[in-house]
């Protein structure tokens, strides 16, 4: 009550920013005589003069005002367009790192332009972010004569770029692209091994295009670059072929709101039997249950034409579940795609290994400054400020809305609703009002598309398979009589205009045929209609089998109906019965919201290890001298097996100093300089001279090259371990959900367990480079001269002119027992967390 009457007498939050705002409009506009006065040739002058300024030390908020008149007037010279008040607010908050939601219509494209050309200024690259390769080729285009105008240059990054593209592309002042690109580029350059092959500068400021679909839609959907693992391919069919013996309810149950499917007792039972082993969970058979758990889901949850398509070619392709775009070259991950493969009798392709992967929550966190738009964000301004710190300020329309939203038309059931949808289209279409159908897969597109033929209403459908041809269609779906289906947000990016006569008879008509998980995908579809105070309309058809209703409509919304009464084929339309969907819709929100939270939680371990796995490849690229740091790392491996010596640690059955004496044999081949014959250890100042020695030895024999020798090693050994580090990460998180049974919780087990792995992961990483610099033996062609040879470590293959062997020669009795709790390098970061190496912090 007390917050209700605060806001009636000073506005909310949102009001009060806004405000503070329009304050600052008028000293913009107050400049735009003097911007008026100047020459062409004076605009990209002053830009440079800017960018002095800002070198100088006068900040970009303080330039804001005359860089936002100087870019108004420039629009108006090179693209015939004048920001409007409104648009110089939602710059301001797009400058400021906030995410600024503006309704369909108002101009999101040129606002960007005004952030855009005022962080240019500094010098240290901007990027715009888009949903899609057309629409970062049409932007860069369209506002690229604006930002040449001003003399700033425009890059854009799309698919099937050489990297030399890439890399001029970042370097330009303004850069365009995909959320896909900009998170591969970041996750191949820390694949590349020397600093000319990297593409992208560093991360400053991000504008995000559609920022409710990138950062949350996609949020659970992680980037992953990966190679191909040991083929498996006839298990799957092997499994495939006992799916269909396995009863529903009897074998098996599966949960459709979490999209799971699980084995029953009798289905153990089952499975053991068809597929002839003792014990489905014996450790020996984890690739069984596996793959039976990813078969029941690939027949029993995933559905043909809704969830996936199977092209003419005989391939499984990925249908987007929020745009349904398809997304040929993705694939389901875990082995889903190739479980499909099998159930739809297609070719199985081998599976692949992970090899780096980040998600977008944590790829848009490492920006400076972040920032979004979109005309549908409000609804999860909760997320945004929890998971990117960022506040959605809701912009005012340039002029009023006027779009009538009818309540929703529910039926009993979904013959009786598309029944009514295909009379609703048929009475509109005579009418001369055009009507855009929003669906939200294809399967039910190509259902109603079907329906209209028979009743001879002329209509496109836009499954979205090529976003050129899309925009053109969706463009055109204001004119008179035009009737267009689109599966959900198929064409989003491009204004509906509405052609002549259109106003009269109503404006653009929006019908939905069902109502999204979302509200937000809902909005969208509406905000197609009524933009820039055109007149418009809008109406949800419903029905009791729909998959909302079905699944999260609670039981009081059946009630509803009864004591309302439904004849056939006649409508429901009733406030009480809207809003209890919305409810439903938003608790359906509320869990998908903790779905992301908790894929977050667990990405955040993975990122920090990412962080510093990427900051050592990085170091290591970057370093002119890497002697300094191989020593380190030697003295992190004396420091542990000596260590282990003194507290009488070994392997099993083993004493403590003849182990640690075999790791000196097997790590650093110490007995090439230091017979060791009598079988003692040697202290540790002598056996440190020994591998110094050896190290002295290569580097004698190699001279110049020997950085990029112990270089190439290095990157080679981290991206190896890395990999398979990535790998057992990901069998941890497959079972540490079973930690919750023993009352553990499984994030903190998770955490626990993860950095131990990593731990030793980090010490295998010096343990092998140690393995392979001391066991090099150098074999020089005639003549060779250093050049050639500092030539052959510029590969990731193994060069060609050296040899090494016995890598793995004279390993100790038996395996290094794992430590209970892991040794902290004095490279690594520090287990209190402040972010810091462990020898400039605890360790110090």
């Amino acid at each position: 009550m007390f917050d209700t009457l605060f806001k009636s007498i000073f506005g909310s939050s949102n009001d009060r920013y806004i405000k503070r705002c329009r304050a600052r409009v008028g000293g913009i506009n107050a400049l735009e005589p003097q911007m008026q006065a100047l020459a062409d040739d004076d605009f990209p002058a002053r830009i440079a003069e800017y960018r002095e300024q800002a070198q100088n030390g006068r900040s970009l908020d303080d330039l804001l005002p005359e860089v936002f008149a100087l870019t108004r007037e420039a629009g108006k010279r090179a693209l015939n367009m004048r920001h409007f008040d409104v648009q110089l607010v939602g710059g301001m908050v797009l400058h400021e790192g906030r995410i600024a939601e503006m309704k369909t219509g108002e101009g999101k494209t040129l606002v960007a332009t005004l952030p855009v050309v005022l962080n240019a200024i500094s010098g240290l690259g901007v990027h715009v972010v888009t949903v899609n390769d057309y629409l970062a080729k049409r932007d860069a285009a369209w506002m690229g004569r604006l930002y040449n105008f001003l003399g700033l240059s425009v890059g854009v990054i799309v698919h099937g770029l050489s990297d030399e593209e890439r890399k001029a592309a970042y370097g330009a002042d303004i850069t365009y692209g995909t959320n896909n690109e900009f998170g591969f580029d970041y996750l191949r350059d820390n694949m590349k091994f020397y600093p000319h092959q990297l593409v992208q500068r560093e991360h400053n400021f991000a504008i995000v295009d559609e920022v409710d679909s990138i950062l949350i839609d996609e949020a659970r959907t992680p980037l992953i670059i990966s190679g191909p693992s040991e083929d498996s391919t006839g298990l799957y069919r092997r499994v495939d072929d006992i799916i269909p013996r396995l009863s529903a309810e009897t074998h098996f149950s599966v949960d459709e709101k979490a999209r799971t499917a699980t084995l029953t007792d009798e289905g153990v039972a089952k499975c053991e039997e068809l597929l002839g082993i003792d014990n489905l969970f014996d450790p020996g058979n984890i690739t069984f249950q596996h793959h039976v758990l990813q078969a029941l889901k690939a027949h029993h949850v995933f559905r043909r034409d809704v969830d996936y398509i199977v092209t003419p070619e005989e391939q499984v392709v990925i249908v987007d579940e929020f745009t349904g775009r398809l997304m040929p070259g993705r694939r389901f991950s875990d082995g889903l795609h190739q479980a499909l493969e099998a159930k739809e009798k297609v070719k199985v392709e081998a599976e692949n290994q992970t090899l780096a992967s980040i998600t977008f929550q944590n790829y848009f966190r490492m920006y400076k400054k972040l920032a979004g738009m979109t005309g549908t964000a409000d609804t999860e301004a909760v997320e945004f400020q929890q998971i990117y710190g960022l506040q959605v300020i809701t912009i005012p329309t340039n002029k009023p809305m006027v779009r009538k939203d009818y309540p929703d038309s529910i039926y009993r059931t979904r013959r009786e609703k598309f029944e009514a949808i295909v009379a609703a289209i048929g009475e509109l279409h005579k009418s001369g009002q055009p009507v855009l159908v929003g669906t939200i897969s294809i399967e039910t597109s190509e259902l109603l598309s079907a329906m209209l033929k028979k009743t001879g209403v002329p209509h496109n459908v836009l499954n979205a398979k090529h976003h050129e041809q899309e925009a053109e269609i969706v463009a055109q779906a204001g004119q008179r009589g035009k009737v267009t289906i689109a599966t959900n947000m198929a064409g989003r990016g491009t204004d509906i205009v509405l052609g002549e006569g259109v106003r009269e008879s109503g404006g653009l008509h929006i019908l939905g045929t069902e109502r999204h998980e979302s509200r937000r995908i809902d909005n969208q579809l509406r905000g197609r209609s009524g933009r820039q105070g055109d007149p418009g309309s809008s109406r949800f058809y419903l029905s009791l089998e729909d998959d909302l209703m079905r699944l999260f409509g609670s039981d009081r919304i059946s009630g509803l109906m009864q004591k309302l009464g439904m004849e056939e084929g006649e409508p429901i339309e009733n406030r009480m019965v809207s809003r209890a969907i919305e409810n439903a819709q938003k608790r359906v929100e509320g869990h998908n919201f903790e779905i992301r939270k908790t894929l977050l939680d667990y990405d955040n371990v993975m990122n920090q290890q990412r962080e510093v796995i990427y900051t050592l490849r990085r170091e290591t690229m970057m370093e002119a001298d890497l002697e300094e740091t191989a020593v380190e790392f030697m003295d992190d491996l004396f420091d542990e097996i000596y260590g282990d010596a003194e507290q009488g640690k070994g392997s099993e059955g083993d004493d403590a100093k003849a182990y640690a004496l075999a790791r000196l044999r097997d790590v650093f081949n110490i007995t090439r300089v230091l017979p060791l014959t009598d079988g003692n250890l040697p202290d540790r100042e002598t056996a440190r001279g020994a591998v110094l020695s050896i190290l002295e030895d290569l580097k004698r024999d190699t001279g110049e090259v020997y950085r990029d020798i112990v270089r190439f090693f290095l990157l080679e050994e981290v991206d190896r371990c890395w990999k398979e580090h990535l790998l057992n990460m990901d069998h941890l998180r497959d079972g540490i959900g079973l930690r919750g049974y023993g009352q553990r919780d499984p994030k903190q087990e998770y955490k626990r367990e993860g950095f131990s792995l990593f731990q030793d992961m980090l010490f295998r990483v010096r343990e092998n480079l140690f393995r392979a610099l001391t066991r090099l033996r150098i074999q020089r062609e005639e003549q060779a001269p250093p050049e050639e040879l500092k030539q052959e470590f510029k590969h990731k293959e193994e060069p060609k002119s050296l040899n090494y062997s016995g890598a793995q020669k004279e390993t100790p009795s038996a395996a290094p027992e794992r430590r209970a709790e892991p040794k902290v390098g004095r490279n690594d970061p520090c287990p209190c967390g402040s972010g810091q190496k462990y020898k400039k912090c605890c360790g110090a």
